[in-house]
């Protein structure tokens, strides 16, 4: 902080190491549809933001989470005091881009350290035009999403009357029933053929990576917002591995002869998804299947099951969720607003996990063909690696079912 014996609390100083550059620290608002009004500080990108505000409680991973398709049409609030500390880097991403709709924190580092770090978060923010507020209350605003649930909200640092945002707050498209994966699919199929960083903790036990050959099994991976470490996951485990856009038919993934089908993560309200819904419905069955997230969802749908909205939802890096056969615990990173009800349980389908925070369902396998989904991320980045045994059972359910196949 600049001093010369009067208040500057509204102006940065350049840190000596250039990471940040200096900035002003404009005004910025918060407006929630219940008509709370937050003031603090603008940072990021000039202007005005909406979307569901919702409460991430991971205390790292800020560029992953960024970067995650599964918060488009959100603004996601850190539990976390501190943002930014150790800048951003070009490797820890999960997308081409960030998608959530704006970023609210505590307070934004001034000094971006780490010896990876070639950008501060207040440039990359700035550069991909995603809104923030920083300097609110962010214990009092979480506190109020768990009271009353998840509540559509504005970011502005343009705008700053209080009737106005509010009002813009109320008018926002919100979740329910909107289709968000349609705004995040890649625009053609990929052949992927990328391994996890070299930074990935080797006491996990990942599998060396593996150069798949010709022969090797082929994954084709339906992408409906997917994060890049599930596929490269899956190279790593000595796959082929394409990936092709969510909206793609069970007649195009089958003409390539997958071995194994993935179903991915992805944003929003899962029920809108019919395209989606009736392609997994035919593949069931065809080889064997894999879904994380939004995939599990779908793939509970596709079986007969139903979804409902949840009321804050599950987002964080601290996830409890026990194995129902095993009796272990596995410490999860979650990002989710909608679950799969156990109302009108479809009887092909058999719960595998349960969240022990609130016993919702968080894993299902089909009772007669090799399909499998979990509602949390084994990928992690960033989080945890309790649950990235789960590609190797899938790996080892491909090998077998071609085993079978082939004899």
């Amino acid at each position: 902080m600049i001093s010369d014996g009067s208040p500057k609390e509204d102006v940065l100083e350049t840190p000596q190491s250039g990471n940040l550059p200096f900035f002003d620290r404009k005004p910025a608002k918060l407006a929630l549809e219940d008509g709370t009004v937050f003031n603090g500080f603008a940072f990021g990108a000039t202007g005005t933001c909406d979307g569901e505000v919702v409460f991430n409680t991971s205390m790292t991973g800020y560029q992953e989470i960024l970067t995650d398709p599964s918060y488009r049409g959100q603004i996601i609030t850190m539990t976390y005091p501190e943002m930014g500390n150790y800048g951003i880097n070009e490797e820890d991403v999960e997308s081409r881009c960030p998608h959530l709709s704006g970023f609210i924190v505590r307070n934004v580092s001034r000094v971006a350290s780490n010896f990876r770090s070639s950008s501060s978060l207040q440039d990359y923010l700035e550069k991909h035009g995603v809104v923030g507020i920083s300097d609110i209350d962010t214990r009092a605003l979480v506190r109020k999403i768990r009271s009353a649930g998840a509540l559509k909200g504005v970011i502005s640092s343009v705008e700053l009357d209080d009737e106005k945002l509010v009002e813009m707050a109320k008018s926002s498209l919100g979740l329910l029933g909107r289709d968000l994966v349609s705004e995040v699919l890649p625009e053609q199929p990929v052949n992927w053929e990328t391994h996890l960083s070299k930074w990935w903790d080797t006491r996990t036990n990942a599998p060396a990576p593996q150069v798949p050959d010709a022969d090797a099994p082929h994954v084709v991976a339906l992408d409906f917002g997917m994060k890049w470490n599930i596929a490269r996951h899956l190279f790593n485990q000595g796959c082929r591995v394409t990936v092709l856009p969510g909206t793609a038919t069970a007649d195009e993934v089958m003409t390539l002869n997958p071995d194994g089908i993935f179903l991915s993560n992805g944003p929003g309200d899962p029920e809108p998804l019919q395209y989606a819904i009736d392609t997994i419905a035919k593949l069931i069955g065809k080889a064997p299947l894999f879904g994380i997230c939004l995939g599990h969802q779908l793939f509970a749908l596709a079986c007969g099951a139903k979804t409902v909205k949840m009321k804050f939802g599950h987002r964080g890096a601290n996830q409890p969720v026990i194995d129902e056969k095993t009796g272990k615990v596995e410490i999860t990173s979650q990002n989710h607003g909608f679950v799969v009800s156990k109302d009108d349980f479809p009887a092909d389908l058999e719960v595998t996990h349960l969240n022990l925070n609130d016993d919702t369902i968080a894993g299902l396998k089909h009772a007669v063909h090799p399909a499998f989904s979990v509602q949390y991320h084994p990928e992690a980045s960033a989080g945890p690696h309790d649950s990235q045994y789960l590609f190797g059972q899938f790996k080892e359910m491909i090998d077998s079912n071609r085993v079978a196949t082939e004899g």
